[in-house]
């Protein structure tokens, strides 16, 4: 019974003061949270784009969930003073762009502090690991966040690549178009796939349904394809028919997105 994990969740970030950092802490975080800045925002991505562009790799699109938790962050930034990727009673950084809608499986953070947004675009641009996370050729989504606090802009940048989101029903129904392609019957009753997929070992007997002669559970965050061994099966011309059922991902920290199948094969 093969089962296979084929996505890994990836989470990164940086940090970048750009020299402010000590007039900072000695601020503290007495003065009040800042004002949002969207045009600021808005240069930091077409600065991006352009930057990405001259290197050959893919336009970033804006993700309103990644704006969202970029807002917030960026935001708490502004009131506590010194800049971190994480505050006390803070969720970490795929936990927050989950809550705020955004579905990933690949996620990472430039945070900095700045005098404006091409300067800030410009030390990272020097930074390795800031540079290294704009021009992730991976990621095809942003949301960026700026907040003026302090006679300073605070920046938040949160890249992603970008995971549909499926129901439970649209899940099995992309896996039975490419289960289809091979001939076989998909079978209207899911139980006892659903029941495979959310088992721990083998394929769990339901009463009343055939026993499966090759059973294939794996979970990955696209369904553009089948896995290998089971496509092999399909290619065998065994099998007739096929249960297909859809469950809970495992093992899945954070808030990234992941989709668990089981394929029953008769």
């Amino acid at each position: 019974m093969p089962i296979m994990m084929r996505r890994h969740f990836v989470q990164r970030s940086g940090i970048l003061c750009l020299g402010f950092l000590v007039a900072l802490q000695a601020a503290g975080a007495q003065e009040p949270a800042g004002q949002v800045v969207p045009g600021a925002a808005e240069q930091l991505m077409a600065l991006a784009n352009q930057t990405r562009a001259e290197q050959g790799l893919g336009k970033l699109q804006w993700d309103e969930g990644l704006a969202v938790a970029a807002r917030d962050h960026c935001l708490r930034m502004a009131a506590e003073g010194p800049i971190a990727h994480r505050y006390g009673g803070e969720d970490d950084l795929s936990t927050r762009a989950g809550k705020a809608g955004a579905h990933f499986d690949l996620i990472e953070e430039n945070v900095a502090i700045g005098p404006n947004a091409a300067g800030i675009h410009d030390e990272w641009m020097h930074s390795p690991p800031h540079r290294a996370n704009l021009l992730n050729r991976d990621i095809n989504r942003v949301g960026i966040a700026v907040v003026a606090a302090r006679g300073v802009l605070y920046a938040t940048a949160d890249y992603a690549r970008g995971v549909q989101a499926f129901t439970r029903d649209q899940v099995e129904a992309r896996v039975a178009s490419l289960v289809q392609v091979s001939g076989l019957t998909i079978l209207a009753n899911h139980e006892q796939a659903r029941a495979a997929c959310a088992s721990s070992g083998d394929w769990s007997i339901v009463p009343g349904q055939p026993t499966p002669g090759f059973m294939m559970k794996w979970q990955d965050s696209e369904l553009k394809q089948l896995p290998q061994p089971l496509t092999e099966k399909l290619a065998s011309g065994q099998y007739r028919r096929a249960a297909i059922g859809s469950c809970p991902p495992r093992d899945v920290e954070g808030q990234f997105t992941a989709y668990r199948v089981a394929v029953l094969l008769y």
